[in-house]
């Protein structure tokens, strides 16, 4: 019955796309971030629905070229440059199997990002990707918080199998980065009994991250909480559904959540963290060695014997700093971490835009939140390998939106004429007098 149902419910929106291609990108985001067809059992679950919608959405584009348009500016040039330089990197790459394999993944993300920036034109429109990103990943939150509240903390919330949330600790990571966005509908919302039931998302999610038993989102739940107090118009509230989290932890999770969370201070005596320290040096050897790095999932047995301090000690990057570093070199690097300067610098320039236009106060609140996504990703990030992952592209999106939709939009300020001068033999005759 589900496979009927989503199939349905795609098949619906497919028809919708060649005559609304934003609802092609909103379709590819939900299905990306939420993979509803690996909650079903039947002929739903490997249908390639995410190329379906790809591929409809560009095709109906390409029919009506005057939707799309791509910004010109340092954002999406410098996403540009990131993607032209990890494929240049990709034929030099250690692992050439793999590395192709994961470039073609990668490319149809950020492909797709600058899609979606070009085909959403409209503040309604980026308005309803906000919302279908939020509860994408909401679901998740939801679920995970009511399992982590009926099973008392005792086992570990995890995502849907197959896909890049499946681990605990990359859910935790993509839930973290939701709780601000479920926020800022929070705050849009009028209706008194929806508000209240965005803020209880908000704490379901929160708990769900806490229930994943990741370590590093932990590092990262803790930035996010502080920022989303500092970027939040209403502070006692927000404050008082922040600390709510305090006892919530202490009441409901057992000793052994406690033991974990606790050798974060002692990552000496942690194998697992001292592997994640063999892998960074291993990922800064192979970029001081290696001008192009060592190409994509270059983390594998055969490279660690050659660059890392402790050979037989292989580790993912768990670092999407160190990630990008060993895959794509210090220039690689570099470019990202410009990426993600640019980022908050256009949310930035969309709350300067926003301040005292009481109209747009939801584009005001839309990239504050934006912003504390973003930082709560790349703290928590620092621990994690997540440095592709479509979550983190869309936050940049809905930012990247707002600037379109907003301020490229503003009508330039009307000049005053300039006062016409007097005639020369007017001023003559004006002096002789």
């Amino acid at each position: 019955m589900r496979d009927v149902i989503l199939s349905l419910v795609i098949i619906g929106l497919l028809i919708c796309i060649p005559k609304r291609p934003a609802i092609g990108v909103m379709t590819f985001a939900w299905l990306s971030l939420m993979n509803p067809h690996r909650l079903t059992y039947g002929f739903a679950f490997s249908l390639p629905w995410v190329a379906a919608v790809g591929g409809l959405t560009l095709v109906s584009l390409c029919l009506r070229s005057g939707q799309f348009k791509l910004p010109r500016n340092a954002l999406v040039v410098t996403l540009i440059l990131f993607m032209a330089w990890m494929t240049i990197t990709t034929p030099f790459a250690f692992e050439q199997e793999r590395a192709w394999g994961e470039w073609n993944r990668v490319m149809k993300t950020l492909f797709f990002t600058l899609v979606t920036i070009g085909a959403i034109n409209t503040r309604k429109d980026t308005r309803l990707f906000a919302l279908v990103v939020t509860l994408s990943l909401g679901f998740y939150g939801f679920k995970g918080g009511l399992f982590t509240l009926t099973s008392g903390g005792s086992s570990r919330v995890m995502g849907p199998p197959g896909t890049y949330i499946a681990d605990n600790n990359d859910l935790a990571l993509a839930l973290l980065t939701t709780v601000p966005l479920v926020w800022y509908l929070h705050l849009q919302e009028q209706r008194r009994w929806l508000k209240w039931g965005w803020a209880l998302l908000a704490l379901l999610t929160m708990t769900a991250v806490i229930g994943s038993y990741s370590r590093g989102a932990l590092l990262g739940f803790g930035a996010m909480l502080f920022m989303l107090w500092l970027k939040s118009r209403n502070k006692v509230l927000t404050g008082t559904v922040v600390l709510m989290v305090v006892p919530l932890v202490f009441l409901l999770m057992p000793e052994q959540w406690f033991g974990r969370m606790q050798s974060i201070g002692e990552y000496q005596a942690d194998g697992s963290a001292m592997g994640r320290v063999n892998a960074w040096h291993f990922a800064t050897n192979v970029a001081l060695n290696n001008f192009m790095g060592g190409g994509f999932l270059t983390f594998t047995p055969r490279m660690f014997r050659v660059y890392a301090p402790v050979p037989t000690d292989v580790h993912a990057p768990h670092s999407l700093y160190f990630q990008v570093l060993g895959e794509h070199g210090f220039i690689g690097l570099l470019l990202f971490l410009t990426f993600l300067f640019l980022a908050w610098r256009t949310g930035s320039r969309v709350l300067r835009f926003c301040k005292d236009k009481p109209e747009l106060k939801w584009a005001s609140d839309l990239a504050a939140m934006c912003q504390v996504s973003l930082v709560g990703y790349c703290v928590g990030g620092a621990f994690l390998t997540l440095a592709y992952a479509d979550l983190l592209y869309d936050v940049v999106i809905i930012l990247a939106l707002l600037e379109k939709v907003l301020v490229s939009k503003a009508p330039l300020p009307l000049r005053q004429p300039a006062p016409i001068a007097a005639p020369k033999s007017a001023a003559l005759e004006g002096r002789s007098a």
